[in-house]
């Protein structure tokens, strides 16, 4: 029996779908995903026409209804600005967002399947002083699970950006998840984007040939089977962002910018590290969850980062086409899970569930 016709997954919270696809490419069929937001429903759909994507409010939606009794998985990750580290000013206990994860332990009570998956920003370890994620775990054991977590780094199976992500993962029948190993050799961003089109400042081509130079693994992994690259779409920054940009070499940072070009800062103390980032050719990619807002620059060139080379840092493969204005398309890469680093925890998932049937 194939896999793919034997476990099934449903996907909560599923945004763009980087979770789902790495329960695909585990063997895992999505029947149902939910998620609020339209556009990143949109994405979903397009590039997983098979699965029911719900866009109603998660409070609104009754699991019973699916008509799917003890799934294989459940899995998703509820919003979480109020745990991360990355703004201070989300990162608090009154933040409502951080109570729909209570959603996400309503779906498992009522759905019971074997296993489940919770992820979330690596920041939820010291959030409420350790006692949110301790809460979540007694949540969870009091449903019967079993329960394992850590924090995995995205470099450490195949996926070309320095991206932390707390997982979690349950069983109901008494095993204890064993992640995954690491891969030893991290890729570096130009194995991931070399061979993408050169661009300018603005540009949005939806599709252009791939360059003539020789693609690495990586890359040719990414491709698919796609003949073009497709979404080259750039945001169109102003000429003093551009004429910034010229000043920055490979890891350096706003820091490197001449003070007369940030005479509009009136305090250049507060600038996050990560802004006007000019990515090194040479390594994994920094997080690039707020890639245009922060300005991420090209390793080579003066200008921001295209879709295209963006979802290849996140391990989206080039045929996975995203929906929406640019800003939601940015949205959305910067949000989702790398699907990379999504297989790897389903495939071991699918190697334990197989282990104990044997």
């Amino acid at each position: 029996m194939e896999l793919g016709k034997k476990y099934i997954g449903i996907d909560i919270f599923s945004g763009a779908g980087g979770l789902s696809l790495g329960a695909i490419k585990a063997g895992i069929n999505i029947p149902i995903a939910i998620e609020k937001e339209s556009n990143a429903a949109k994405t979903f759909k397009r590039n997983h026409p098979e699965t029911i994507v719900i866009t109603e409010d998660i409070l609104k939606i009754d699991p019973n209804s699916f008509d799917i009794f003890e799934p294989l998985i459940v899995f998703g990750g509820p919003p979480c600005q109020g745990f991360s580290l990355s703004n201070s000013k989300t990162r608090n206990k009154e933040n409502e967002n951080n109570n729909l994860y209570q959603e996400f332990i309503r779906f498992i009570r009522e759905l019971k399947p074997k296993w489940l998956l919770f992820e979330n920003v690596e920041g939820i370890i010291s959030f409420n002083k350790g006692d949110t994620v301790k809460q979540i775990k007694r949540n969870f054991e009091e449903l019967g699970y079993t329960v394992n977590y850590r924090v995995l780094s995205a470099t450490d199976f195949g996926v070309p950006q320095d991206r932390n992500r707390f997982i979690l993962v349950g069983n109901r029948e008494g095993i204890c998840f064993e992640f995954p190993d690491k891969i030893k050799s991290k890729v570096s961003v130009m194995e991931a984007i070399s061979d993408l089109p050169t661009l300018i400042n603005g540009q949005k081509d939806e599709a252009l040939p791939y360059k003539n130079n020789t693609a690495s693994s990586y890359a040719k992994k990414m491709r698919n089977g796609s003949e073009v690259s497709r979404q080259n779409f750039v945001s169109k920054n102003n000429e003093l962002v551009v004429e910034r940009y010229k000043h920055i070499k490979p890891g350096q940072n706003w820091k490197a910018i001449p003070d007369y070009l940030m005479q509009n800062y009136k305090n250049k103390d507060n600038c996050h590290s990560g802004i006007y980032k000019r990515l090194n050719p040479d390594f994994p990619s920094v997080v690039i969850s707020n890639y245009r807002k922060n300005m991420l620059i090209h390793p080579e060139q003066d200008r921001g980062l295209s879709v295209r080379e963006a979802a290849r840092i996140q391990s989206f493969p080039d045929d996975f086409i995203f929906e929406g204005s640019l800003m939601h398309i940015q949205q959305q890469i910067g949000n989702a899970v790398p699907p990379l680093l999504a297989e790897a925890i389903f495939k071991q998932i699918i190697s334990q569930e197989c282990r104990n049937q044997n």
